[in-house]
């Protein structure tokens, strides 16, 4: 875990946020925040005391009374200056991602992007957070639905979207009423930090955004307080079915988006440079460290004779610092990760696949103690071999073969997750024959991370999802929100009244 124990130190300590104050814990149990490229320390972070967190929680209850009151009008206005102040600070938002989560600086900016999307969408509340009315349903009487906040809600975030994550969740559940207390990575929690400012900025109360810092503790403790009505969870499996499970066994409602396995079925006629593109921007950008990666190629009859040039265009991505210009690959998030993936490409190799570009130990002038791993690409690869049936998270490309696209379909349908899959063709048949067929949430057709944008919802299915309802889009509304009904009549005074009814009609 890389903890620490609370000594002096000239480096910066990550403060927790209670009641709209920033306060330093008190907890002896701290990690270091380092540098993927260089391995230099840049902050410590706190593991917050079981107090720390009954006290955010505290806050968040408390600030609940008087925000779920605000007009609906007020919380869009926060968030159109928040959605404001993020545009303004987005270089510096970028580098603070990049130094301590090793991403490029374009592919930082496009993390803030698109959490920048969902302010946006949370900016637009009084649209979404509608109830409906039926006029008349009996004599003189009107049914309205209300959607009113839960209370205290939380966000357990992860380490590969630092800026984007938090951004799905604690907007869309402030401006819908609610409270809310963070929990970000351990691992990268500056720039998640500096948005939570810039929140506070922009005019959120105290009292309505809290966080805090910590591992499985502090996990634990957020699926156990009896004051948290909904957790929202983004990260592994092993940790998201924990999650899960622990929170609603405390009657939480609860939405977690998990691990995944995403294929890319290319067909034959598909533009082959287009999908070359697609395969290696999709596979290796961000160092492969994306939930919605894909890692998983279908090569279809005439497609599988692709793999050379499919090598060839990966060898020309720069693996560097993501500080430097040009780079397309930079470093895993940690020393672990590396040894990690580096195991797996390992077993790969002595599970009978065979091994068409070798991305271990690249050579990286000025940041040889980097968590480097370059792009690497693996063909005949089975289902059965771990580097299949594992998600390796790294930038490691696994190429199946199927002879028709039944065949791909049902090999797709056949792996446990369904986060997201794409189809590469020309033709309008195949796709949609692949769409109709295909069990996965989220379908690209000649797109290769087909995450949506936020007027819809992210709908990650079967192993990479627990819970009903996804982050942001019109379904997280729901997630926040319970549903009141009323039924009402009025009756003027001198309006003849109905005798005594002891049925369970309304006339």
């Amino acid at each position: 875990m890389n903890k620490l124990s609370a000594v002096t130190t000239d480096v910066a300590t990550v403060k927790l946020l209670i009641d709209g104050e920033f306060v330093a814990s008190k907890t002896n149990e701290w990690r270091d925040v380092v540098n993927p490229a260089t391995q230099a320390v840049l902050a410590r972070v706190p593991f917050a005391t079981t107090n720390e967190v009954n006290a955010a929680v505290a806050a968040a209850k408390e600030a609940f009374k008087s925000w779920r009151k605000t007009p609906i009008g007020t919380r869009a206005r926060i968030f159109l200056k928040y959605q404001q102040l993020i545009r303004e600070h987005m270089g510096e938002l970028a580098a603070l991602l990049t130094a301590e989560q090793g991403k490029t600086l374009p592919d930082a900016e496009g993390d803030v992007f698109r959490g920048l999307e969902v302010v946006e969408h949370a900016a637009a509340i009084g649209n979404l957070q509608l109830g409906e009315l039926a006029n008349n349903v009996a004599t003189g009487v009107d049914t309205y639905t209300l959607l009113q906040p839960l209370g205290v809600c939380a966000g357990i975030t992860p380490f590969n979207f630092p800026a984007m994550i938090p951004l799905w969740m604690f907007p869309m559940a402030i401006a819908t009423g609610n409270t809310f207390v963070l929990k970000p990575s351990e691992q990268d929690p500056m720039v998640t930090m500096r948005l939570v400012e810039l929140a506070l900025e922009a005019g959120i109360p105290k009292g309505v955004l809290n966080v805090v810092h910590g591992g499985e503790d502090v996990v634990n403790a957020i699926c156990d307080h009896a004051d948290i009505k909904a957790v929202s969870f983004v990260g592994s499996t092993r940790v998201g079915t924990h999650v899960y499970h622990r929170a609603s066994q405390s009657g939480k409602r609860v939405q977690c988006m998990m691990g995944a396995k995403n294929h890319a079925v290319v067909l034959p006629d598909a533009n082959k440079e287009q999908t070359l593109n697609a395969l290696a921007g999709a596979a290796f950008g961000a160092a492969g460290q994306r939930c919605m990666a894909a890692s998983t190629a279908v090569l279809v009859g005439e497609a599988q004779s692709w793999i050379p040039e499919l090598v060839a265009k990966a060898r020309t991505l720069k693996v560097n610092a993501g500080t430097e210009v040009g780079t397309d690959v930079g470093p895993l998030i940690s020393c672990g990760a590396r040894e990690r993936v580096e195991g797996l490409i390992a077993s790969g190799v002595a599970q009978g696949a065979t091994l068409e570009l070798d991305g271990r130990s690249p050579n990286v002038p000025g940041f040889e103690n980097g968590n480097f791993v370059g792009p690497t690409i693996f063909s005949n690869v089975k289902p059965g071999m771990r580097i299949y049936d594992e998600e390796i998270f790294g930038p490691v490309l696994v190429i199946l073969s199927a002879d028709s696209l039944d065949e791909a379909i049902d090999l797709v349908n056949a792996n446990p997750n369904g986060n997201g899959t794409a189809v590469f063709t020309q033709s309008g048949a195949a796709a949609r024959r692949f769409q109709e067929d295909i069990d996965v949430g989220q379908v690209g057709i000649n797109v290769p991370i087909p995450v949506p944008v936020p007027l819809f919802s992210f709908t990650g299915s079967r192993a990479s999802k627990l819970g009903d309802l996804g982050p942001y889009g019109k379904q997280v509304v729901m997630f926040y929100t319970q549903t009141k009904t009323v039924t009402q009549r009025w009756f003027d005074d001198d309006t003849l009244h109905v005798g005594v009814n002891t049925t369970i009609t309304l006339k």
